[in-house]
């Protein structure tokens, strides 16, 4: 039986370098934003992190876009 891919949520999550340990490498912290529709485009999510990065007193490591979706048997 083939198998379907539904889409339920999207994440955007903003990796954040927030400071440097006491061995020289970065910390870094993720800041999430749930609720993204699962249809917005890539561009515009990216667009979207650009902004806030500019709210933010941290500097920018990686933008990420975490979808989720349900698998359902077709029948």
């Amino acid at each position: 039986m083939a198998v379907n891919n539904v889409p339920v949520g999207s994440v955007l999550r903003l990796q954040l370098q927030t400071g440097i340990d006491d061995n020289g490498n970065p910390i870094v912290r993720n800041k999430s934003l749930s609720n993204v529709k699962t249809d917005a485009l890539d561009q515009d999510i990216f667009d979207v992190a650009q902004a806030l990065v500019l709210l933010q007193e941290h500097i920018l490591e990686n933008v990420m876009r975490i979808d989720s979706a349900r698998l359902e048997e077709e029948i």
